[in-house]
């Protein structure tokens, strides 16, 4: 099962594996507070700053996040974590709903339909 929800929230039980999908390490977070940071799974610097969080862009954000996904080989090392273990929590750390880890959550579940 894969989760999504902001490192500051605090941690479950049910997390299962906490990986961090952000480019950037958020401020103030502890090292123990995730298990992996796949930074390389994130938009590029170029994509995440034309965005900017910005709702009337998401769908086309979502569009040019999959075209990156498609060709970023880091893709394959989560869906196998995510074949792996029961549950994967996708970390990030913004205050937006319109964010990285909520369309790489969409990408991945449409991935693994095809499985």
């Amino acid at each position: 099962m894969i989760k999504i929800k902001r490192v500051y929230d605090p941690m479950e039980k049910d997390d299962g594996v906490r990986v961090l999908v952000d480019r950037l390490w958020p401020r103030n977070v502890k090292k123990s507070a995730v298990d992996l940071w796949l930074k390389d799974i994130a938009p590029s610097d170029e994509l995440r700053e034309w965005f900017n969080h910005d709702p009337t862009k998401w769908e086309e954000f979502k569009k040019r996040y999959f075209e990156e996904l498609n060709k970023n080989p880091k893709v394959r090392s989560l869906l196998e974590l995510l074949k792996k273990e029961v549950n994967v929590t996708l970390l990030y750390a913004s205050k937006s709903p319109y964010n990285n880890a909520v369309a790489l959550k969409e990408y991945l579940e449409k991935l693994l339909e095809k499985e």
